[in-house]
């Protein structure tokens, strides 16, 4: 198969791939359902970030959540439901990411039209997830301190497509080598302008401020469901 060919191979998929984002996109807007597509590496805390953000934001909204995963099983997902959200899982077959069509077969399993809050838990990677849009109406990154401060020079692209950035862990930056100025200054370098929140999990430290201001863009999408 010659350069060209395979070149004209990606280029249909990545198309197919978007246009059925638009599609997702549209979907999610009619149901008035606020989607956020939440990317980070394996052991960021992309779990508990949700189930803060889940904390957050109920009772006034309703939430569901769909999680990728590459092996079934489903302990993410099950953490979801124990309190009290619709979860499911979406395999990716050994996959290392999610595209608009698993994303779209999972709107066949989940009630969009109850929900306010859709959150899409990509698989953990730092690379494949950047290429794939799923129609969501933010995309969002989860890194860590104890990751290093150096991963937006090494994995430059999931950067560069983010509208927030969430720093999680920073209860850890007494006891890890990490500099906040080097790391906040790759991010200014590839997405100027970019949201940063730096929170904790565990010591919750930032996570009303997320909270508040992801209610904050969910309501002035939809002005016309919660004015």
């Amino acid at each position: 198969m010659s350069k060209k060919i395979k070149v004209e191979i990606v280029e249909k998929i990545f198309e197919a791939n978007n246009q059925l984002a638009k599609t997702n996109r549209d979907i999610l807007d009619s149901a008035g359902c606020y989607g956020l597509n939440i990317m980070a590496s394996p052991g960021a805390g992309k779990t508990s970030v949700i189930l803060h953000t889940i904390q957050q934001l109920k009772p006034a909204m309703k939430i569901g959540v769909i999680e990728g995963d590459t092996a079934p099983v489903t302990i993410d997902a099950d953490k979801i439901v124990e309190i009290g959200c619709p979860a499911i899982q979406i395999n990716t077959g050994g996959d290392c990411h999610l595209d608009a069509s698993m994303l779209n077969a999972g709107f066949q399993k989940m009630p969009i039209s109850t929900l306010d809050v859709l959150i899409v838990e990509n698989v953990g990677n730092l690379i494949c997830p950047a290429a794939f849009s799923l129609g969501t109406h933010a995309n969002v990154m989860i890194s860590s301190v104890p990751e290093g401060d150096d991963k937006p020079y090494k994995y430059p692209n999931i950067y560069r497509n983010l509208d927030v950035l969430i720093l999680n862990k920073i209860d850890l930056l007494p006891y890890v080598d990490f500099s906040l100025n080097t790391f906040m200054d790759g991010l200014k370098l590839l997405n100027p302008g970019l949201i940063v929140f730096q929170l904790s999990c565990k010591t919750s430290v930032g996570v009303p401020e997320w909270g508040q201001w992801l209610s904050a863009q969910i309501r002035k999408h939809f002005p016309e469901k919660w004015n």
